[in-house]
């Protein structure tokens, strides 16, 4: 893809410009790697280190690469967040929203999400998943204006819930 400069902002703590663009395909390792890294606290919340986001390899990433549009947040160089979102029959599918632990909590995962949602001009609806107990993530998401409308129980420890926003509801 393409590398093409999208967002700017400031880290809040450290000063540091942080710059949202499109990754490359060579960005997928660091990418899966920071994938691992973000996921280990979702896998101990449910005590269950078999979850995709774990076990994904790097063919797999690839692939993602090729049939989605990929973000990453970087701060000098160094690739601190990520997100990916498809377009499907007018819905936004967004996966992955990825922040290392070292840089949660500053807005990075808000804007990164920003960014992928305004990257799908056509998108009549966004729709992601989260774990249920990870409070967090549904915090979050709620603050950006998703609401659960479904959720399925994936094995006796994971359920995921589903979440859901008009394009219009960024009106309101």
């Amino acid at each position: 893809m393409m590398k093409t400069a999208q967002a700017y902002g400031e880290s809040e703590q450290r000063g540091e410009d942080m710059i949202i663009e499109l990754a490359e395909d060579a960005d997928a390792q660091a990418v899966l790697d920071l994938q691992r890294l973000a996921y280990v606290s979702e896998a101990e919340l449910y005590n269950d280190y078999s979850i995709p986001p774990l076990t994904q390899t790097l063919e797999e990433m690839q692939s993602d690469f090729r049939r989605q549009v990929v973000y990453r947040a970087t701060i000098d160089g160094r690739i601190i967040g990520s997100v990916r979102g498809h377009l499907e029959d007018g819905t936004c599918h967004i996966g992955r929203l990825i922040v290392h632990p070292d840089f949660q909590n500053r807005g990075i995962g808000t804007a990164l999400m920003a960014r992928v949602e305004q990257h799908f001009t056509d998108a009549v609806r966004f729709e992601l998943f989260t774990g249920d107990i990870s409070e967090h993530n549904l915090y979050l998401y709620g603050k950006l204006g998703y609401h659960v409308f479904d959720t399925k129980h994936l094995t006796d420890k994971v359920t995921i819930v589903l979440l859901e926003k008009s394009r219009d509801a960024d009106a309101q």
